[in-house]
């Protein structure tokens, strides 16, 4: 999720001099077109593979505990071949996901730690969402926001994974007591709901910010796009420098 006035993709200038990393055997492209003349590597093949598993996972988990959760939506559990198979899918979509989103964790966690320019981004939201871009901090590969939306979503899966376990009579029902699953079912239901709210906030960052979603559909996004919302990110790409400044020498885009 990247935090931004929707307005069309700026086309600002891609580095001060002419990176060793531009070129067709580098993660930035010069297209040779006026429309597009750069675009930048953000995600491999197998990284979008991974998040959309995790999309289509989470999406299809939600629909299975709302339609279990509240009786309005029970004609949900038609998406499974009923309620019986609802039930049973479940806890086995909920699984899929930990493991999906496991995955994104290897990938994108040294990302998303969280730096100073993060909390400078995060106090001037308004100049933000006002597209005031001048005052802005330049940024790595992930802005404030997203790393909320990354470690939330880490920290509740993993309540709702231990919380659905307690929960899941079929194979641990005999480990815990009728009062601990009481409490489990609520806090499963709260992590959900605000599962969900975070997921709302994402997906509707990605859409509103132009060229974000091409992103995770093509794994690559215009030079504009990178210049703008994630300077620091695009200069270490271009030259040749890991995002976490750890180490040099090539970075293909996760």
């Amino acid at each position: 999720m990247t935090v931004s006035q929707a307005t069309p993709e700026p086309r600002g200038p891609v580095a001060a001099h002419h990176p060793a990393g531009v070129g067709p055997q580098g993660p930035v492209h010069e297209t040779g077109s006026e429309a597009e003349p750069v675009v930048v590597d953000r995600y491999t093949v197998m990284a979008r593979v991974n998040h959309w598993i995790t999309a289509i996972s989470f999406v299809l988990l939600i629909l299975s505990g709302l339609a279990l959760f509240y009786p309005a939506l029970y004609f949900l559990t038609g998406i499974f071949g009923g309620g019986a198979n609802a039930r049973a899918i479940h806890p086995w979509l909920g699984i899929l996901l930990v493991i999906a989103f496991f995955g994104l964790f290897l990938r994108f966690w040294r990302y998303n730690l969280w730096e100073r320019n993060d909390s400078v981004w995060l106090s001037r939201i308004r100049d933000v969402l006002g597209a005031r871009d001048d005052g802005l901090p330049e940024l790595g590969k992930y802005n404030a926001g997203q790393k909320i939306v990354f470690w939330s979503m880490s920290i509740l899966l993993l309540v709702s994974l231990a919380t659905g376990l307690v929960i899941w009579d079929e194979y641990f029902y005999q480990y815990t007591a009728i009062d601990q699953k009481r409490v489990a079912i609520l806090v499963h239901a709260v992590a959900a709901i605000v599962m969900i709210c975070v997921w709302i906030m994402h997906v509707h960052g990605a859409a509103w910010v132009r060229g974000t979603v091409r992103g995770m559909t093509r794994g690559t996004v215009t030079g504009g796009w990178a210049w703008r919302y994630h300077r620091r990110w695009l200069r270490d790409m271009v030259s040749g420098k890991k995002d976490d400044h750890h180490s040099a020498g090539a970075a293909p885009a996760e």
